[in-house]
């Protein structure tokens, strides 16, 4: 028997083990259903190279594409199939309406018992073999069949799709100009199948270096331009645990040369926070998106809104509409790649300029291009000043307040939001109160929250670790609030 037949032979006995995490919140009675089931324009493609990975091809091609449209590669996450992705993650609305092309790769039981691309497996997921080489198969017959802009390349999946992505990106960043990392894993977290569940729950603890290492390993000697990389991540992901959102950050961060600390931060729809980490020009290379509340799965949000789209399924979980945020930051819309282009910058020099016990006045610096500002309060947005000021009235005595800033254009996009301030009103002078608990309570308890799979003590923006039920702190809050870490001793007085 031939070696590679051995080896996906293996690969269905023993991943069902080593992989379970990634399916483990599926009922046993769904079933998987072919991708020839989709309705409308999904359309299986055959011939499409050698195929080397054993995967099948299906693509969605809205009517009139134009030639030099980009493309989009969605890999779907285990037990699942092109057809689910096609239809629950919402890429054929933004496809017809922004004009671009779909692939929708597909692994089978053939190479893995639960149908898991196999980013853990280095005869699958590096550069010009298996699974890898036959999505970039593909890529090419887009360019060559639809008239896809091999410029405009870009590559998403979910879970062991995710980790596929990475992979994907660090082995070819010479074919895709943009990723995006959906409750998935670092690239080359694991090289092993024994190693798969480790990553799971917990990758190594490595430096943004030996991440990055890790990417600049994939392709030895590339000097290109490195790809525009989006992380999505539940807080409350049992199945790949958040804290590979934090080493995907640390990974391409370092891969751009930047540093780990966000230009800036704001709060999105379904209790998402962005955090944005810009290149040497200004332009987003980096962005993060943690859903609070949300376990393992896609971020969708039904309807018929602008910035909605998807359908509630397994592992489709209804939040925010990622895709739309994604193709934004990919410039799909129309804009700059990195969020440029028709979005104005982050208002700079936010400061709080005086507080009362119920007011907070705050200034900026005018962003040339601005219509109006957003003003948002503790993540919600409470006003739309013309001018560079603003006072917060009918606050509460002794509280503390968080505000970002947007700058709105003159057809009310707003875009990237200013670093954030904390202004805490005077007066409220009630003794301060001392809560010791996990981390995860304390940001279910309202005294904390999440950002990146890290968790932020609420006012002092304090790093309180991991978020997980392992780590305890506690918190002083003083004024109400505002609470600090006062692992050492909490006076109450």
């Amino acid at each position: 028997m031939r070696p590679s037949i051995l080896r996906r032979l293996f690969r269905r006995v023993a991943s069902t083990a080593v992989l379970g995490l990634l399916a483990a919140t599926l009922s046993t009675t769904t079933a998987v259903q072919p991708a020839a089931a989709a309705a409308g324009g999904l359309q299986q493609v055959t011939g499409f190279g050698s195929n080397p990975g054993n995967l099948q091809m299906y693509a969605y091609t809205p009517a009139g594409l134009p030639a030099n449209a980009p493309l989009v590669v969605a890999l779907h996450g285990c037990t699942q199939t092109a057809n689910a992705y096609y239809t629950n993650s919402g890429w054929p609305k933004f496809a017809d309406e922004w004009g671009f092309a779909v692939v929708f790769p597909q692994t089978t039981s053939a190479n893995n018992s639960l149908s898991c691309f196999g980013w853990f497996d280095p005869a699958e997921d590096t550069r010009g073999r298996g699974e890898a080489a036959s999505i970039v198969q593909m890529v090419e017959y887009a360019k060559q069949s639809y008239g896809s802009d091999g410029r405009r390349v870009y590559v998403t999946g979910l879970s062991a799709g995710g980790g596929m992505t990475a992979d994907l990106l660090a082995a070819y960043p010479d074919v895709f100009a943009g990723g995006s990392v959906a409750s998935g894993l670092p690239a080359q977290c694991a090289t092993s199948q024994a190693a798969a569940s480790g990553c799971q729950t917990g990758p190594q603890k490595l430096s943004p270096a030996q991440w990055g290492d890790k990417v600049r390993a994939a392709y030895p000697g590339y000097t290109g331009p490195w790809p525009r990389v989006a992380i999505w991540q539940g807080t409350s992901d049992y199945t790949v645990y958040p804290a590979n959102a934090t080493a995907l950050r640390d990974q391409w961060t370092d891969v751009w040369g930047i540093g780990q600390t966000p230009a800036s931060t704001d709060t999105l729809p379904g209790n998402t926070t962005r955090s944005v980490y810009n290149d040497a020009s200004g332009r987003p290379a980096v962005e993060t998106y943690s859903v609070s509340g949300m376990g393992h799965g896609l971020p969708v949000n039904p309807g018929t809104g602008d910035q909605q789209c998807g359908t509630t399924a397994a592992y489709f979980l209804n939040a925010i509409c990622s895709t739309y945020y994604t193709g934004v930051f990919w410039g799909l819309h129309g804009g700059t790649p990195g969020g440029g282009g028709d979005q104005l910058p982050a208002p700079a020099g936010l400061t709080v300029t005086g507080t009362t016990g119920t007011t907070a006045s705050l200034s900026w610096n005018a962003v040339q291009g601005a219509s109006s500002y957003g003003v948002h309060r503790n993540g919600t947005k409470i006003a739309s000043p013309t001018a560079t000021t603003f006072t917060d009235t009918g606050l509460t005595a002794g509280t503390a307040y968080r505000y970002t800033v947007t700058a709105i254009d003159a057809a009310g996009k707003a875009g990237t939001a200013s670093a954030q301030v904390t202004a805490t009103t005077t007066g409220g002078s009630t003794p301060a109160t001392c809560y010791s608990a996990t981390n995860y309570a304390h940001v279910t308890a309202g005294r904390a929250h999440t950002s990146g799979g890290y968790v932020y003590a609420n006012g002092s923006n304090q790093n309180m670790g991991l978020y997980n039920v392992f780590v305890t702190h506690t918190l002083k809050e003083s004024p109400a609030g505002y609470f600090v870490i006062a692992d050492s001793g909490c006076t109450t007085g």
